[in-house]
């Protein structure tokens, strides 16, 4: 079982590294507004996550996670939850994961469309995000009043 979780994490650390290597070779990044600058672009570490449990208290996840932005648009976002029970309308079996495009909108928001995911009622959402970079990491928080989740990452 060891020699898989190992072949799963070199084929993931390939890809990842393919991803940034041919990112160049596309346009650049793609915003809304072209004049603004793109500092979501690079690989983000999960730092934490706060979602609200049953009782509507927000409360600190137990999970790990990734998410990538590329210069050409592109994104995939992966967050495992150490209780396979646990997640949200984004994840199934303890576990999410989507990829698509994206656009920032503003300095303050960006729009992920989902062409892909693992919870099969996302693909095609155009999901729009609040965030904020503050020196290494990065804030995410829904634009939706209903969501209260906030996600920090940190740029590796």
């Amino acid at each position: 079982m060891s020699g898989l979780v190992s072949l799963r994490t070199t084929l993931f650390a390939v890809s990842i590294c393919a991803l940034f290597l041919t990112a160049p070779l596309f346009s650049q990044s793609r915003t809304a507004n072209k004049n603004l600058p793109n500092h979501l672009v690079g690989a983000w570490k999960l730092v934490s996550l706060e979602e609200p449990s049953a009782d509507g208290a927000v409360h600190p996840v137990d999970c790990d996670g990734l998410f990538v932005f590329s210069n050409d648009g592109k994104a995939s976002v992966q967050v495992m939850y150490r209780n396979s029970q646990a997640g949200n309308d984004y994840a199934q079996g303890g576990y999410e994961a989507s990829y698509g495009s994206y656009e920032i909108d503003d300095g303050h928001t960006f729009t992920f469309h989902i062409d892909g995911a693992l919870v099969r009622t996302l693909i095609g959402k155009d999901l729009t995000r609040k965030y904020e970079i503050s020196g290494k990491q990065l804030t995410i928080t829904s634009t939706d009043p209903k969501e209260h989740w906030k996600v920090v990452w940190e740029r590796f």
